[in-house]
């Protein structure tokens, strides 16, 4: 038996995954969801120390640890740190095989990879420069219309004529949804009009690397049903925002750095298969 983790600290939450590897075949025991705040690396070790007390292990159980996210470099136990475009895309191979397009979009920024079939990266492409297209853009969203965010997307499930939002940017959108409430808009088509603003601007990424299915789509907002079925509808297909072995798509990223920690202690990995992470804004 094996154990290895993965730790994915993005700018708002941070994510821990334990896994358990017999012969080859993980299983995962452990994980965790926790705010990063200003102290990743404390986020990290929280995040940790309640993943393997779900697991029932130690921290001196863990034979491999890999970082991964925004953070990644701030985590004191981490044994090596892996870009986060590497982690989802492991993350997404192995949760779900037939995995061709992986669409992660996170607190604060979004990303669409291309693997090729063994599950390697061939593509991709990451908005980090604008809220627009991101968890924090919904954020706003939610404040403005006084709704919960996770309500957000039963919510614009009653949808009957969704609104336009024209605005490209974070702060005139947030002003433009207010005007839509004092003009007697419901929430509800607002709502269902903001989901369909943030699918056409992640399906430019997607359509750049090239949408194969199956598309796997992870990160906290893939948890918002609104959002999964408007980026489906924009790309014009399935959109699989789980997987066959863990129910939140937002521990993808800390699953796939758990696979590649067992790799890395099995010497599978080779440096050609870790990319360098390249930002390019979103046109």
């Amino acid at each position: 038996m094996t154990v290895t983790a993965g730790i994915d600290v993005g700018a708002i939450a941070t994510k821990a995954v334990v896994v358990k590897f017999t012969n080859k075949r993980g299983e995962i025991v452990g994980h965790n969801i926790c705010l990063t705040g200003a102290d990743c690396d404390a986020a990290a070790n929280t995040a940790m120390r309640k993943a393997l007390k779900m697991s029932g292990l130690n921290i001196e159980d863990m034979k491999y640890v890999v970082g991964t996210g925004y953070g990644r470099r701030t985590i004191s136990f981490a044994n090596t740190v892996v870009s986060d475009i590497t982690c989802h895309a492991v993350g997404a191979k192995w949760l779900c095989d037939s995995a061709r397009t992986v669409i992660d979009i996170g607190g604060q920024d979004s990303k669409a990879i291309s693997l090729d079939e063994n599950g390697d990266v061939v593509n991709f492409r990451m908005n980090d420069k604008c809220a627009a297209g991101t968890g924090r853009f919904l954020e706003v969203m939610a404040n403005a219309l006084s709704v919960p965010l996770h309500d957000l997307g039963k919510l614009s499930l009653e949808s009957k004529s969704p609104v336009r939002i024209t605005s490209q940017c974070t702060v005139f959108s947030e002003s433009e949804v207010i005007s839509l409430i004092a003009r007697g808009y419901k929430k509800e088509d607002i709502i269902a009009g903001l989901h369909e603003s943030i699918s056409r601007r992640v399906a430019i990424m997607a359509r750049q690397v090239g949408v194969r299915n199956d598309i796997i789509f992870t990160g906290g907002v893939a948890k918002n049903v609104g959002m999964v079925n408007a980026l489906g509808a924009e790309l014009q297909t399935d959109i699989f925002a789980t997987a066959s072995k863990i129910r939140n798509p937002q521990l993808v990223g800390a699953i796939g750095a758990a696979r590649i920690a067992y790799d890395k202690l099995t010497k599978a990995v080779t440096k050609a298969n870790e990319i360098e992470l390249v930002t390019e804004t979103l046109q």
